[in-house]
């Protein structure tokens, strides 16, 4: 008999043999511990949104699902043990804006991960709107978007906009609000949402964008004005705020959070994922918890959405850093 025929008979042997076992344990998906790596800091909305989802899929399979958080680095640490994790489901991560849409053109070829090439989207949980908010001490006439936009322009490069460090969603809403509006601020970078938004109720800065969970109840207090939500649409949650879309049409600034596994794991393994977490994001308990977080669920994700989500959002995002010529820090 020919060598070679042999050889490809023995090949394809091997291969029908083992495709039934990868069926099997596919099928049988979880059958063991899952660790969810949340590349942030924990008691952050990127650990609550990671462990509600870890303790619901803990409970539908009965396997553990065991949070574990790396942060540094900008999400850079935990992504990149992620990307480099065996892709069979058992290691997964939840990530955001940044990590996702904006390290692969703040960092460049530094970056160790690529994120569409790297790892498979599996569901966008959240959004988490960003509010336009200003010192009322410092900017007493300042009460609405268009007030603030007037005032720029007649003291350009005078204000200052804090933000929870560069490359955030916070520091982008500012850079892009700039520059469609051809004015300038001073931009002041924090290590975190909490020292910003002291220094912004103290009057150290002037504005800055935040989101809403941790600014409403500043703004309720009155310690801080909100003049609008960087969404497309009014919000529940306040709808006589205006969108500050409603004076600069187009406007969107978002921060967002979704699942990912690493790249190559089986379609079927992601699509159960998928499929248990958009169950998830539909029960009223959750869409309640998150909105108490100042996030809107998303009822409705699928890997392939997300991934096009990431997409258009990367390069959203890529055209304001390299307009603004922003480095990392």
């Amino acid at each position: 008999m020919n060598r070679r025929k042999v050889l490809i008979d023995l090949v394809g042997l091997a291969a029908a043999a083992a495709l039934p076992q990868a069926v099997r344990a596919e099928a049988a998906y979880p059958s063991r511990l899952v660790t969810v790596i949340c590349p942030f800091p924990a008691g952050g909305a990127a650990d609550v949104f990671t462990r509600m989802v870890a303790e619901h899929l803990a409970a539908t399979w009965s396997q553990p699902f065991v949070v574990e958080n790396q942060p540094g680095g900008g999400g850079i640490i935990g992504m990149t043990r992620v990307a480099r994790a065996t892709p069979d489901g058992y290691t997964l991560t939840l990530s955001s804006t940044g990590p996702l849409a904006v390290n692969e053109t703040l960092y460049g070829e530094k970056l160790s991960y690529r994120t569409l090439r790297d790892f498979a989207p599996i569901y966008q949980l959240t959004i988490t709107p960003n509010v336009l908010v200003v010192n009322p001490k410092r900017l007493p006439d300042v009460k609405t978007v268009a007030d603030l936009i007037a005032h720029l322009r007649a003291n350009p490069g005078k204000l200052s906009f804090g933000s929870a460090g560069i490359g955030t969603s916070q520091h982008l809403a500012g850079e892009y609000l700039q520059q469609i509006t051809g004015t300038s601020m001073q931009h002041v970078p924090y290590r975190g949402t909490s020292l910003m938004l002291n220094d912004l109720i103290g009057g150290q800065i002037d504005l800055g964008f935040e989101n809403t969970g941790p600014a409403l109840p500043h703004i309720r207090s009155g310690a801080l004005r909100a003049l609008g939500f960087a969404t497309a649409q009014r919000l529940p949650i306040d709808p006589d705020l205006p969108t500050i879309a409603e004076t600069l049409p187009g406007f969107e600034a978002t921060a967002w959070h979704g699942y990912l596994a690493p790249a190559a794991t089986p379609r079927p393994i992601v699509d159960r994922l998928a499929k248990e977490m958009k169950a998830f994001a539909n029960k009223p308990e959750v869409i309640r918890k998150c909105a108490d977080l100042g996030a809107i669920v998303q009822t409705d994700s699928s890997p392939d959405a997300f991934a096009r989500f990431i997409a258009d959002e990367t390069q959203r995002w890529r055209k304001v850093i390299e307009k603004a010529n922003i480095k990392a820090g």
